[in-house]
């Protein structure tokens, strides 16, 4: 019995070697939460919040209207705060988004104007539209136009045209 410990010992201790070992990526540190999330280093190109990318774009596209910052407990995804989740997230309005088409949908909608998500990293927040993309791909009535930008997600409204969109695109700086 003695002799199965060990042997199953060694290749467990190995294991956790190499995912310690593979675990650093030579980049900025890191910190991790109590919740598992790992927050970007101080001197991280990512943004410190979602309210601090809304303002940023609120100053470059004047029809955008901050409507909201999530906490984890109203978050409408359940991702807020949590593992592969974002780290915040806010909602906006856009005056050029038409009342009719929106009349039935709540304050904080997409559909309203957008919302900014941030992630830790550029990749994470990549995989959160591929996701979103692949899930509109089947049900049109859901599409919006996302755009990356480092560990910052921008969702913009189907409602607006596609020029109106780029303006996010362009005050996002992709």
């Amino acid at each position: 019995m003695i002799i199965r410990r060990t042997a199953l010992a060694v290749p467990v201790a190995l294991a956790a070697l190499s995912l310690a070992a593979c675990s650093s990526s030579g980049g900025s540190p890191t910190a991790t939460d109590s919740a598992g999330v790992v927050a970007p280093a101080e001197n991280s190109s990512t943004p410190k919040t979602a309210a601090d990318v809304t303002k940023t774009l609120g100053a470059k596209i004047a029809t955008l209207k901050p409507i909201k910052t999530y906490a984890a407990e109203d978050d409408p995804n359940h991702l807020l705060g949590r593992p592969n989740g974002y780290s915040s997230k806010t909602a906006f309005g856009d005056s050029r988004v038409k009342a009719d088409d929106v009349e039935y949908l709540k304050e904080d909608a997409v559909e309203r104007g957008g919302s900014v998500e941030v992630f830790t990293t550029e990749e994470a927040a990549q995989a959160r539209m591929d996701f979103i993309q692949t899930v509109a791909k089947g049900l049109p009535a859901v599409g919006e136009y996302d755009y990356v930008k480092g560990g910052v997600l921008v969702r913009v409204s189907r409602f607006l045209t596609p020029d109106q969109a780029k303006d996010y695109q362009a005050a996002l700086g992709g």
